[in-house]
């Protein structure tokens, strides 16, 4: 399946998971719901990574305020270009052996089915747990893996949601209070997180290492916190 030039361009992480393990990120399909400072880092890694399909969603366009962490969007996307369309535009360029997706709007219950169909991995780089857990029903519903993670100031958080294996989303959080407003967030804290979240689909992916199933990890890059909860 993979072009020599694939194999030149993928061979640091063939050195890691294999031939087949590349094959595998070439043939996966992985929805990024919400483009932002999640999103962004999440992108750009699951492109450099040869992931087959990505599916940017998201229904927003770029603001000033948003470039201190979302870095997939220039001051010349600013009130332009959807942010989806904005991370396409430049993902198609950095690898263009890779397909990308896009859906400019809103997930909703009545759509859903739809825009994610096809998904091998969905991954939340959201900022509400309405939308959330809208996902966790649907990938509890089409048993399809979900990796969460979530960024504040310069904490974060990820697990990885696994059907009929791992504790849902909303057990995990039953008593979640949405704030209202803007948050604060360093765009490093972003960064660190996003990453952490690739790994998990690359682990989900290959097989290769041990993804966070009933597993919490708790940042604070503030002060070099690392805390890996066990959920029960």
């Amino acid at each position: 399946m993979l072009s020599e030039r694939e194999l030149v361009r993928y061979d640091r992480q063939i050195m890691v998971f294999g031939v087949e393990g590349q094959e595998k990120l070439k043939s996966a399909k992985v929805a990024v719901v919400g483009v932002g400072g999640l999103g962004s880092p999440v992108a750009y890694y699951l492109a450099a990574a040869g992931i087959g399909t990505l599916l940017l969603i998201d229904e927003q366009k770029p603001e000033l305020s948003n470039l201190n962490r979302q870095i997939l969007h220039w001051e010349e996307d600013l009130n332009k270009n959807p942010k989806s369309e904005s991370a396409r535009w430049k993902l198609e360029r950095f690898n263009s052996g890779i397909k990308i997706e896009t859906f400019v709007g809103r997930l909703t219950v009545e759509n859903i089915d739809d825009v994610l169909a096809g998904v091998d991995v969905v991954v939340d780089c959201l900022d509400n747990f309405e939308t959330r857990f809208m996902l966790d029903d649907y990938v509890h519903e089409r048993g399809i893996p979900l990796v969460h993670g979530a960024v504040e100031g310069t904490f974060g958080q990820v697990t990885t949601i696994v059907p009929g294996r791992t504790m849902r989303l909303r057990e995990i959080f039953p008593k979640v209070r949405e704030k209202k407003g803007k948050f604060p967030i360093i765009g490093a804290t972003a960064g660190v997180v996003g990453s952490i979240q690739v790994m998990e689909v690359i682990k989900l992916l290959t097989g290769y290492g041990e993804p966070l199933l009933n597993r919490l990890l708790i940042i604070d890059l503030a002060h070099n916190s690392f805390d890996l909860v066990k959920l029960r």
